[in-house]
């Protein structure tokens, strides 16, 4: 037996959201709050993990040094 899962509130929302009829533009600036908004929050839990580890700008500079020559060593 397959089980649907009940909808999100997330979900439910969108759904209400959607029964509107909106122009091009309106839905290209709702595609941009929400993209925004899950960036903010991505952006949020990155810089908390950063802090966490006590990371630095050096660090990510190392970093991005390692993959650039991984990259270049590789062809890409």
């Amino acid at each position: 037996m397959n089980r649907q899962k009940p909808l999100t509130n997330l979900q439910l929302e969108i759904l209400k959201l959607y029964a509107v009829e909106l122009t091009e533009d309106e839905l290209m600036d709702l595609k941009n709050v929400l993209a925004r908004h899950f960036a903010d929050r991505l952006s949020k839990r990155v810089d908390h993990i950063w802090r966490q580890k006590g990371l630095t700008p050096e660090d990510m500079d190392r970093w991005l040094n390692d993959e650039k020559s991984n990259l270049i060593s590789a062809g890409c």
